[in-house]
């Protein structure tokens, strides 16, 4: 269904903010890459989100869930929602450019669409879906390169990682329709990050030491950008954008992330990005829009017979 909610200029201003702050979160990421391992950078990520989110969770008085089905779901909204994707995301960006894994990273949108078409009854493929799912594909193969395709060498390799991170999120959304749909978001958010964090703390210990704190101030300021403000801030913040602009209108947010990560990336790390990936970002772009159905709606409005 399409979205037809309004948005206000505050909503519009903190769409803005959420995109800015999600687009500097790559940059972060690849900043801390350089003194921690992949999955020590994500278990910082989930562990110091995670007790802030308890934390408001705590000033707010929610009541917690009792039912240990609940907590199962949490723990499985962990692995799909943040320990996979973060993890493929985060070992991909070393192997490719931030400005790059920001724009694998907004086919998410078109993932998303063919997992609810397939798990939920009420969202199946009408032709407009159809089209912007083709077109969110011809993005992503463009921006990967065709040539990568055919040589599948460490790049390629990494590229994919990123994708396989994007389908995850399209599985937890639906994880998370189906069994978390009762719970406050904030407590959903709170409980999703505990299992994550249950999950990668003891596995970054096994396979790359314990984590420590004795990291420069450049590594240190990183890790508390993405997961103080990028992840427990993002994720409060998400849904207060959510409940003001709508679902549909909150796909935006995808568009704004890619030019914002593409733009620090150069300035701040020198990253280079070809033509094919900017051809593939529009063509990813425009299926999103045609996904949201705004694209269609302007046309029809400009069809539109005018008064004479």
């Amino acid at each position: 269904m399409i979205d037809q909610k309004t948005i206000s200029g505050r909503a519009w201003a903190e769409l803005l903010l959420l995109g800015l702050i999600w687009g500097g979160s790559f940059l972060s990421i690849r900043i801390a890459l350089d003194e921690v391992g992949p999955l020590t950078s994500v278990a910082h990520r989930t562990l110091w989100a995670m007790l802030v989110l308890w934390a408001v969770v705590a000033v707010m008085r929610l009541p917690l869930p009792r039912n240990p089905m609940t907590w199962f779901a949490f723990l499985v909204m962990g692995l799909l929602n943040n320990a996979l994707p973060f993890t493929l995301m985060a070992w991909g960006q070393l192997h490719i450019e931030s400005g790059l894994t920001s724009i694998l990273n907004a086919s998410t949108a078109i993932f998303g669409v063919i997992a609810a078409a397939i798990f939920f009854a009420d969202e199946r493929i009408t032709l407009r879906k159809a089209i912007g799912v083709g077109l969110g594909f011809l993005g992503v193969t463009m921006a990967i390169g065709f040539e990568n395709m055919r040589n599948l060498d460490l790049r390629s390799v990494a590229q994919l990682a990123v994708i396989a991170g994007t389908i995850c999120y399209a599985l937890a959304g639906v994880w998370a329709r189906k069994m978390l749909g009762d719970q406050p978001p904030q407590v959903a958010a709170a409980g999703m990050l505990t299992g994550s964090a249950l999950i990668m703390v003891p596995v970054a210990w096994v396979m790359e030491g314990p984590m420590s704190l004795d990291l420069a101030p450049r590594t240190m300021l990183a890790i508390g950008y993405y997961a103080i403000v990028a992840t427990a801030g993002a994720y409060l913040l998400y849904y207060r954008v959510l409940g003001m602009a709508g679902s549909g209108n909150l796909m935006l947010v995808t568009l704004l992330v890619a030019p914002v990560a593409i733009i620090l990336g150069a300035t701040v790390l020198d990253e280079k990005l070809g033509a094919n990936a900017y051809a593939g970002f529009a063509f990813l772009a425009l299926g999103m829009l045609i996904l949201d159905g705004r694209v269609l709606r302007v046309l029809r409005i400009d069809r539109s017979p005018q008064p004479r």
